[in-house]
This record gives C-alpha cells, sequence and structure tokens, in this order.
C-alpha cells in the first residue's frame, strides 16, 4: 500500500516560523517649495534608496503633494492606515519615523494597565499603615 502525502498549506503564525512583516506601503508625500519639506527632501534623495534596499518586502511610493507638509502614510496587511506628518523634521528625524511605521502593526495604541494582571488576590493581602507593631494612635 503506498504511503500518499496530505496536499495543505502552512497556516501563517507570526512569530512561530517565518516572521511576516506588518507593513506593506510606505507612501512619502512631499513638496519643492515649501520650507517645511526640506528634511523629506533631503531624505528621498540621500537616505531613502538604502532605507528601500534594506526593506524588500516593502512598497515604496513617492509622490509630490504641492502647498502641503510633508506626510508618510503606512498601509499595513491587516487594512489599517497611519500618516505622521513630518513637517520641519531632518532627514534622521525623517528616517526614525517611516522606521516606527514600519516596525508597527497598524492596530490603535492600547493603554497598558498594570504590568501583570491576575484573577487572584495577592498573598500578603493589601497593605495599610496599621500593619506591623502595635500603633498607639
Amino acid at each position: 500500500m503506498p504511503l500518499a502525502a496530505t496536499r495543505t498549506v502552512a497556516k501563517a503564525q507570526n512569530g512561530v516560523g517565518a516572521f511576516v512583516l506588518q507593513c506593506k506601503r510606505l507612501e512619502f508625500h512631499y513638496c519643492n517649495w515649501w520650507g517645511s519639506s526640506k528634511g523629506m527632501n533631503a531624505f528621498i534623495k540621500s537616505s531613502l534608496p538604502s532605507f528601500a534596499q534594506r526593506n524588500p518586502s516593502v512598497e515604496f511610493s513617492v509622490s509630490p503633494r504641492p502647498r502641503k507638509h510633508p506626510v508618510i502614510i503606512a498601509h499595513y496587511i491587516n487594512g489599517a492606515t497611519r500618516s505622521i506628518c513630518v513637517k520641519n523634521l531632518q532627514n534622521e528625524g525623517v528616517r526614525e519615523k517611516a522606521e516606527a511605521l514600519r516596525d508597527s502593526n497598524g492596530e490603535k495604541n492600547k493603554r497598558l494597565g498594570k504590568p501583570v494582571t491576575s484573577i487572584n488576590e495577592s498573598v500578603r493581602g493589601i497593605w495599610s499603615p496599621f500593619h506591623g507593631a502595635k500603633i498607639q494612635i
């Protein structure tokens, strides 16, 4: 009786197996004339080619946007979109914002409560200033 392999496709689970970058496209919008776009223009001319080579899984798009402040827009695989205005930032500041958008997952920022959540009460109980040695009031 011959053995036959089942034909299945592995289900992608981020962190298990291969890592899938959540950002799929970065759009850079700039203006040629406004002073607030100087840093974006410098980034596009000098740093963007090397940044794009280091991130081959991300699609890059550069387009002019006359009479507007420079913006970086990120599109994610979950359908979310995030944008950051980079007016008056220098070349390095624009690079940092682009890396932040590339590394995020597109979800809204969540406020974290306590660092550890538990359904059990503390073993020691709740502290009170009246615990310990007998205090005369």
